[in-house]
């Protein structure tokens, strides 16, 4: 297309000077050829040609080429191609020579990339909601690792702050219960069987040795939610001073630590049986330990964006777009989350990575103009920083929605789901729609052995596969690939010819799916593709007399299931020899 149009420049048919952008595109739809472009519209009124007349010399320009079989004009302009069988054929030997190397790129060139996802506060279990997230950072990870970046997978331990001492003081009321005294818990409390072990688990340890009367503990203390003049927040925040002042420094950092390893064990183990690892657990913590928050309020104070009222210090966020200031130092001094999450972004920054990518929840979509503009007060640049907001899954069981609520206790766990649907299910089905659409995780239709579950149809195709190659073995033939390969002008059939051009579309799919950091285009690239070889399966027979075309056509099947690999393990989903 280029040549061509230099051409008609060159020879008087379009001005040297004209400004041309070239684009080709797949075509949508099958009977407008493979690709299209829209050139000869976009250049028309600038060269003062009617758009059909431009793409008439244009096509008249192009030259030769043995991978295309014919052009043709259609509607105002529109340039379509159609490709000659070779163009497609071509694709089986990239695929059976590159194996699960088909598909990467290095457009990434190296460029370091931080993937921070889940990042759950470790004060209770994951639940399916926290399962979304996990699924779909850790595929987009994969992804951007996929096309060439360097990528840092990291989780940010929230190991510091108030919900830390909610959960702190939740495990001594549990422990206290154990040791015999008569608790009535904090409306604001984290409630769950949890709580109950990791009380057992400190009771068992350590005795009585934390050990208060009730009374002492709760004297005088300001009224709990559902008395006379309530207020849980209050009331949790006079109960954790309380727990500070009796069990003493070293004694409350060691039910605080209970607390946060037990349940940060578990979700570790959560993830990674998940199939989600992470290069770094970066500790809250260790961020203040390090004076990181402090430099970074201490950055913003220079900048001229902070001042003072009523005791406490604000960011003037205001500055930057944000509907209001901010608080960064509570009028007790202690620092807020938002300061420290202004450190960590300066930490993260400040290692090198050129992109910083944030996987949050839906519910935090207002906190993200308030970090950028953190960010650009302290002349980091917030440009450098993507955050993708997911949308919680909502569970259905038996046609119905299934209620959750972590304080209480009343949540499915991602264990849980892990255990009745499997993993496979559960990482396909939670990116199967764009991350910011809600999503309906409907259990009976993931259990499901039937083509209506992708992911069983999906995995079906690829077991397909192996199984006519055990067929193979047991008709003592074998698949010569290099004489497959030398008689691909055997591949005549309508299916075969769909499944050749659906295959050497995965390499672009991929790169979009990464740029774009939409998983799920890769979900419906590998339902079209298994619906492609299923409809070959049905209709057509591998193990032929025909030496030729029987290697021609396992070289075909065998390019299929490594593509089916290669995607479904992008997705962290397992691709099965046998079902």
């Amino acid at each position: 297309m280029t040549q061509a149009i230099a051409g008609l420049q060159g020879g008087g048919s379009l001005r040297e000077d004209l400004e041309v952008s070239i684009e080709v595109e797949r075509a949508r739809q099958k009977g407008h050829g493979d690709f299209a472009s829209n050139v000869a519209m976009s250049l028309a009124k600038p060269a003062g040609k009617a758009p059909r007349t431009l793409a008439e010399k244009i096509i008249q320009a192009l030259p030769a080429s043995e991978f295309i079989d014919r052009v043709e004009i259609a509607g105002p302009g529109f340039i379509n191609f159609y490709l000659t069988p070779i163009a497609t054929q071509r694709v089986l030997p990239k695929i059976l020579t590159a194996k699960e190397k088909y598909g990467t790129s290095q457009i990434g060139e190296g460029k370091r990339i931080q993937v921070e996802f889940v990042s759950a506060n470790p004060t209770g279990p994951l639940h399916v909601g926290h399962g979304r997230g996990a699924a779909y950072g850790a595929t987009v990870a994969n992804l951007l690792e996929a096309v060439g970046f360097d990528v840092h997978r990291e989780y940010y331990v929230n190991d510091a702050g108030r919900q830390m001492d909610i959960l702190a003081a939740s495990v001594w009321l549990r422990y206290l219960d154990l040791c015999g005294e008569t608790i009535t818990f904090p409306v604001n409390g984290y409630k769950g069987d949890y709580i109950w072990d990791i009380g057992a688990t400190l009771h068992r340890e350590h005795g009585d040795r934390f050990r208060h009367p009730a009374d002492v503990i709760f004297a005088d203390l300001p009224p709990d939610e559902g008395q006379p003049n309530g207020d849980k927040e209050k009331y949790i925040d006079s109960l954790i001073d309380r727990a500070k002042t009796m069990l003493g420094d070293d004694g409350y950092r060691l039910v605080h630590r209970q607390g946060l390893n037990e349940i940060l064990e578990n979700i570790r183990r959560d993830l990674e049986e998940f199939g989600v690892t992470y290069d770094d657990w970066f500790s809250e913590h260790k961020l203040v330990e390090s004076g990181a928050v402090a430099t970074a309020i201490e950055r913003l104070e220079h900048s001229g964006h902070v001042y003072e009222k009523e005791g406490a210090m604000w960011f003037r966020s205001t500055d930057f777009g944000d509907e209001k200031d901010r608080v960064v130092v509570r009028e007790n001094g202690q620092h807020t989350y938002f300061a420290a999450d202004i450190a960590y972004h300066m930490d993260k920054l400040e290692r090198g990575f050129e992109r910083v990518i944030d996987v949050w929840g839906a519910d935090h979509h207002g906190y993200v103009p308030r970090v950028k503009a953190a960010l650009a007060a302290i002349d980091d640049d917030p440009t450098k920083l993507d955050v993708l907001l997911v949308q919680f899954a909502v569970l259905y069981r038996g046609g119905e929605k299934v209620q959750m609520s972590t304080r209480s206790g009343e949540f499915v766990t991602l264990r849980e789901l892990r255990h009745e649907v499997g993993n496979d299910a559960a990482r396909f089905f939670y990116v199967m729609r764009k991350c910011e659409q809600h999503m309906d995780f409907d259990l009976d239709l993931a259990k499901s052995e039937s083509n209506d579950n992708p992911v069983y149809y999906i995995q079906y195709a690829h077991a397909r596969v192996r199984s006519v190659f055990r067929q193979l073995g047991d008709k003592k033939l074998v698949h010569d690939i290099a004489a497959g390969n030398n008689n691909l002008d055997r591949l005549a059939e309508r299916h075969e010819r769909n499944l050749m051009a659906t295959l050497e579309q995965y390499p672009e799919l991929v790169e979009q799916a990464a740029l774009k950091h939409e998983p799920h285009l890769l979900v419906h690239y590998l339902r079209d593709l298994a619906n492609d070889f299923h409809t070959y399966y049905n209709a057509h027979t591998f193990l032929i007399g025909d030496e030729a075309l029987r290697n021609a056509r396992l070289n075909l099947i065998e390019s299929t299931r490594q593509v089916i690999s290669n995607a479904l393990a992008l997705l962290g989903v397992s691709a099965p020899d046998s079902m």
